[in-house]
């Protein structure tokens, strides 16, 4: 799409092409960044060990996509705070039983390996200085 194809109407067009520009140029600096994890993923869930570049790559751009979707309408729900909490991304998938209960099994299990990590730590810090 060239930009003399896209005739302003208002003012704030402007503002959409220039995001819109904007977040091409973040997504094309990102490039890659998921890349193996997306292949391991594409073959759990039945494709080709080794998958297409372009499918992966294809992915990849909808992943980014969908993940700063979300990110910023998270952010407008925390703008009152003025603070980005783990809470304002659990009220965005609310309505999405499935994700919700994955989001807070991933986070029990967060917590859980964080009190083992500390319990780890503490004993290493005992024997540390027992020697």
């Amino acid at each position: 799409m060239s930009n003399s194809s896209i005739v302003p109407s208002a003012p704030s067009s402007k503002v959409k092409v220039a995001t819109a520009a904007a977040c091409d140029t973040s997504l094309k600096r990102k490039r890659g960044m998921f890349q193996k994890d997306l292949q391991h993923i594409m073959y759990g869930y039945g494709d080709d060990a080794n998958s297409l570049p372009e499918t992966v790559a294809l992915l990849e751009d909808i992943v980014v996509e969908y993940i700063t979707d979300m990110v910023h309408k998270a952010q407008d729900v925390a703008a009152d705070r003025g603070k980005l909490l783990t809470d304002d991304f659990l009220h965005m998938i609310r309505k999405d039983m499935p994700k919700l209960h994955r989001c807070h099994e991933l986070l029990s299990m967060n917590e859980e390996l964080k009190q083992a990590r500390k319990a780890f730590e503490v004993d290493e810090d005992k024997l540390a200085s027992t020697d």
